[in-house]
């Protein structure tokens, strides 16, 4: 079972408040040991916020986070007016996306496909 995702951060601070600004994950622990951990009240794997080093590259699309949201358009409308701006939601097989980043360029996603209804 995926417990847990570790992300790299320039600056895992400002990483931490992003995740908690505009996803609502709150500190689960900061042992001092160097990791934030995120949880959300909603349940899911947790957010380890690391300190990146200087020959870590960061923003590669090798993951891309995805959240679960049901009313796409709200959601991009309620981070819009925090800061965040999503780019164009996108149909597929009966659900919607958008995409956007997070401080360190990593991808992130929203999607409704946890919510679509099969025929």
């Amino acid at each position: 079972m995926l417990n847990k995702v570790l992300l790299y951060a320039r600056d895992p601070q400002q990483t931490s408040a992003f995740y908690q600004r505009y996803f609502g994950f709150a500190v689960h622990a900061d042992d001092g040991d160097g990791i934030i951990e995120l949880a959300s009240a909603e349940g899911g794997a947790h957010l380890l916020i690391h300190q990146a080093a200087k020959s870590v590259k960061l923003g590669q699309v090798g993951v891309k986070l995805v959240f679960d949201v049901q009313d796409i358009e709200a959601f991009k409308l309620r981070s819009a007016a925090l800061g965040l701006s999503f780019g164009s939601t996108h149909q597929a097989d009966g659900y919607a996306f958008a995409n956007a980043k997070d401080p360190d360029q990593n991808p992130v996603s929203i999607s409704s496909r946890a919510f679509r209804t099969r025929a």
